[in-house]
């Protein structure tokens, strides 16, 4: 189980950065670009309104499920304004980089003759009134502020309609091939179709969901296995769309383990739902695959996150009883443990959880924090792949990371 202290400094730091942001978004969209105080005040109502749900959204969807469609609202927001910042930042760069060319090509901004009246003691009241310093063309500031918040909208609004595309618009398929230890000859060539963080809630519903079955089905598998975080919300209200599951088409069925986010929504109540549509659902234990012409383990584990709960990760568990020169494939949902796991004699571990960032620039600090972010990795003779997942969660954005259904084929 995560520590609570941990999960309250985190969001702690995510609400100070985020009123930052929302204050630095005021002063460079609003209060650079006019001295009107009516857009100015509109500018603090605006950027305040969009703050407060974002903050509150993680929490609110906890207490109240049915409130996930606005926080999906709240969390586009986040991603546009992410776009917002990175924009201005890029532009403010490039004014910065020109005035200095400018400077070091002797093009000096002109500069007021020095005054022989005396100068004035300024009142309180003058104070208070923002005066450009002396030398500077304050219609030009204004102008140059003006055209870069209008360049960061612009591209912001680019980015995240491109981002929103992305997200809703079918997975794209990534084909593997993996050597798989101790593969019997009679399996080589056996496939299976590598789905993971799905995301059924409010925004990904049986539309979606008809459409990965139909895509899953046309690569023909000979088994499906969904790694975790498949909802986002109870079995009540998601249960029409998730049983599009049972009709997905393989000879060694479709199989299920949990993500942190099935903790979230009760992991035993999908847990007996999905057995219900016919899914295998692995809990810290193995099955076998083929028959007794050939056969590997496949081995599932509940979610690393959990690991120190009452029904969490526990590969000892799993792999209790398993004859250990049998060739396997374990399901994890995080790539955390795959060191080990590698150890244990797993030849290929099936992961997701990253989402591989999900959209810049968040790909990049994902790429930082994880050892195996995305994509198939190799040690030896053992290898991971872990999938950028097949839905999103979040803000409805896939830039840089599209989503993915990976088709793997085992070889001997």
């Amino acid at each position: 189980m995560e520590s609570p202290l941990r999960f309250i400094l985190f969001f702690l730091f995510v609400g100070v950065a985020a009123v930052y942001v929302h204050i630095y978004l005021y002063r460079r969209l609003f209060r650079d670009t006019s001295e009107s105080r009516a857009w100015r005040l509109t500018g603090k109502v605006l950027l305040t309104l969009l703050c407060l749900p974002l903050l509150l959204s993680w929490v609110v969807t906890r207490v109240l499920p049915s409130a996930f469609a606005m926080a999906v609202m709240s969390w586009t927001w986040m991603g546009v304004a992410v776009y917002l910042l990175l924009s201005l930042a890029t532009l403010g760069g490039v004014r910065w980089l020109v005035a200095r060319t400018r400077g070091h090509r002797g093009v000096k901004a002109p500069v007021a003759a020095p005054s022989q009246e005396p100068v004035a003691t300024p009142s309180l009241a003058e104070l208070s009134v923002t005066v450009p310093p002396p030398g500077v063309d304050e219609d030009r500031r204004r102008f140059l502020a003006r055209a870069t918040a209008g360049g960061a909208v612009l591209a912001a609004g680019g980015l995240t309609g491109f981002g929103m595309w992305s997200a809703f618009h079918p997975p794209v398929v990534n084909e593997v091939t993996v050597r798989l230890p101790g593969l019997p000859k009679a399996l080589d060539g056996f496939s299976i179709v590598h789905m993971s963080d799905i995301h059924v809630g409010p925004i990904i519903q049986r539309r979606f969901m008809d459409e990965l079955v139909r895509r899953a089905n046309a690569l023909k598998p000979d088994l499906v296995a969904i790694t975790g975080d498949l909802v986002d919300g109870t079995v009540s209200d998601l249960a029409h769309s998730v049983a599009a599951l049972q009709n997905l088409k393989a000879r060694a069925g479709t199989h299920f383990i949990t993500g942190n986010h099935e903790y979230y929504w009760n992991s035993s109540a999908w847990a007996d739902a999905l057995t219900g549509l016919g899914i295998t659902v692995l809990r810290n234990r193995h099955v076998s695959i083929g028959d007794a012409g050939g056969a590997f383990d496949l081995v599932g584990v509940d979610d690393w996150s959990m690991r120190n709960g009452p029904q969490g990760y526990n590969l000892d568990a799993a792999l209790a009883g398993r004859n250990p020169d049998r060739a396997s494939v374990l399901l994890a949902h995080q790539p955390s443990n795959w060191d080990v796991a590698a150890k244990a004699g797993m030849g290929l571990q099936l992961s997701g959880h990253t989402h591989g960032g999900q959209f810049f620039p968040f790909t990049v600090a994902v790429s930082a924090i994880w050892k195996h972010d995305a994509g198939l990795f190799q040690e030896g003779d053992r290898h991971l792949y872990v999938s950028r997942g097949t839905g999103f969660w979040g803000p409805p954005l896939r830039v840089a990371a599209p989503s993915e259904i990976v088709k793997v084929t085992l070889i001997s």
